[in-house]
């Protein structure tokens, strides 16, 4: 969970992710942050994110990325 903080924090640095619930919804990340923080994410785990989840539920907290990221890496 570090690592994705770090990316996290890489991409908004002013954002306590471990207690932001609501990071799509409340547009504290925008499209472009999303798309670097897609891509982040790709790279670090060796992941590619399929369209189909691409979804707000998805990357509105830490945890929600967190869990999609476990999915991909089983």
């Amino acid at each position: 969970m570090e690592t994705l903080n770090n990316i996290l924090k890489s991409v908004n640095p002013d954002v306590d992710y471990y207690k932001e619930t609501r990071l799509i919804e409340d547009r504290v990340l925008d499209s472009v942050q999303i798309v670097y923080l897609i891509t982040l994410i790709s790279e670090e785990y060796s992941i590619e994110i399929s369209p189909e989840d691409l979804l707000p539920e998805n990357f509105n907290s830490m945890d929600a990325i967190y869990a999609l990221i476990k999915r991909y890496e089983k």
